[in-house]
């Protein structure tokens, strides 16, 4: 093998593709016939009857996923998205409220309370864990918090012992993002059983998934009912039903299918030997690359179980001597599909650098019934920016159809870009235009 790093013209490491996640098997293809050979994909009326609940299939996975998380209510929804609205929508905020969220997450984690009215307050999140915590979440409060999202970002559970003590003083709901952790846990406890309402995602991407689809869990049997009311046209059931309560019972369409449901009952039976996998893999990783200078490797706590949606590295730039960019399309030469930074602070996205959601007034920033004073501006999460934009690397080639080998081969590349980083340190000269047009590549 090559010294010469391959973005300069040497031999790569890896010359074949690391290996794509694939957990769909027979037993789902034979589970999709079943429902094929029925005839009936889906069985939710919107009105308050024994069909109101779904068919067959949907409540057997909810009364399968509510076992194995040892919960009392599992509510299917057709996406995470989905569920994470409906959580918003049950804890009862609205117009004039305020949600507390991690900026560093997909959108939607935000986007719930836009959707009821309320406000994103976003707080910033632990360099370490890269999650929201007590500490940031506190300094973010107001007399208008209404409820509080924390995303278990990567696969790492949360702290959340602290987040619900302090959620408990102010009377705050609070949801648990979990759609990257399934079967991940935090001293003992089930990742997405954390908070007061749980969600997961089973989108086709994540560790078990069902192409689109998502499950809410919780404890609290109002807050079930109301989570089974807004995925399923609330407005026209409350009334049949006796639901005293209204507030936010605008009912939408998150019904799961009936081949969803089925697919997922079969994926609920693999998710262990699917996280197993990825920690196996995840250690064999961080072995590995531990001591390497200028890379800081997740490493969890002796209480925590990763679900290892991601493995995320943390890169200093002062220690290398070149920008991040540099070195992760170096990494990329060598064959190992990596990415700068995660998701852009939410923040900074249109949405709330415009302070315009629906409407052209501006609604619900804009809204004369909110009381409070919320900033978008670039620096108010200086860590979540600066984890984004200047520290982390993902990988995601950690997961059960990767081997030993792969991860060997992952090392061996990281060794070999760190051993010849002086040859990527220069300021001029044809090494530099080499580095320069490849990086110019990969943007275009």
């Amino acid at each position: 093998m090559s010294e010469k790093l391959a973005i300069l013209g040497g031999d790569p490491v890896r010359k074949v593709p690391f290996p794509a996640y694939r957990t769909i098997g027979p037993e789902e293809k034979q589970a999709v016939m079943e429902v094929m050979d029925d005839g009936v994909l889906s069985q939710f009326l919107g009105t308050w009857s024994p069909d109101f609940f779904g068919g067959p299939r949907v409540q057997k996975l909810e009364r399968e996923w509510a076992h194995h998380f040892g919960v009392k209510h599992a509510i299917t929804m057709n996406s995470a998205t989905s569920g994470l609205y409906a959580a918003v929508g049950a804890s009862g905020a609205g117009p004039g409220d305020e949600v507390v969220v991690s900026p560093y997450t997909m959108a939607a984690s935000a986007t719930a309370a836009v959707v009821y009215g309320a406000i994103p307050v976003f707080a910033d999140i632990d360099p370490r864990t890269f999650c929201i915590s007590a500490e940031t979440i506190r300094e973010r409060l107001s007399p208008y918090t209404k409820a509080i999202v924390v995303v278990d970002i990567f696969g790492y559970p949360a702290d959340f012992e602290p987040i619900m003590r302090l959620a408990q003083e102010h009377n705050i709901v609070v949801i648990e993002d979990a759609a990257q952790s399934p079967g991940a846990r935090r001293n003992g406890k089930w990742a997405g059983t954390l908070a007061d309402i749980g969600v997961f995602s089973l989108n086709y991407h994540k560790t078990i998934h069902t192409g689109e689809g998502g499950v809410a869990v919780t404890d609290d049997t109002r807050l079930a009912e109301r989570l089974q009311l807004i995925r399923n046209h609330a407005e026209v059931v409350v009334g049949k039903k006796g639901t005293a309560d209204i507030v936010n019972m605008v009912g939408f369409n998150y019904r799961m299918t009936e081949i969803e449901a089925a697919i997922g009952s079969e994926q609920l039976k693999k998710l262990e030997r699917l996280v197993s996998a990825r920690e196996a893999l995840a250690n064999r990783l961080t072995a590995g690359l531990r001591g390497l200078a200028g890379l800081t490797v997740p490493e969890a706590e002796p209480d925590i179980r990763h679900g290892y949606y991601l493995y995320t590295i943390r890169y200093d730039s002062s220690v290398s001597g070149i920008p991040r960019d540099q070195f992760a399309a170096a990494l990329r030469s060598e064959g190992l599909p990596v990415s700068e930074g995660y998701v852009r602070p939410n923040y900074l996205e249109p949405m709330y650098q415009q302070k315009i959601a629906f409407g052209r007034d501006g609604f619900p920033f804009t809204y004369g019934g909110y009381k409070g004073n919320v900033s978008y501006d670039r620096g108010l999460c200086p860590v979540a920016e600066q984890m984004h934009f200047e520290e982390v690397i993902c990988l995601s080639i950690v997961h059960a159809n990767a081997t030993m080998d792969d991860m060997d081969d992952a090392v061996a590349i990281f060794r070999k870009v760190v051993r010849r980083l002086s040859d990527l340190v220069v300021t001029h000269g044809e090494n530099t235009r080499l580095v320069q047009r490849a990086c110019a590549e990969e943007r275009s």
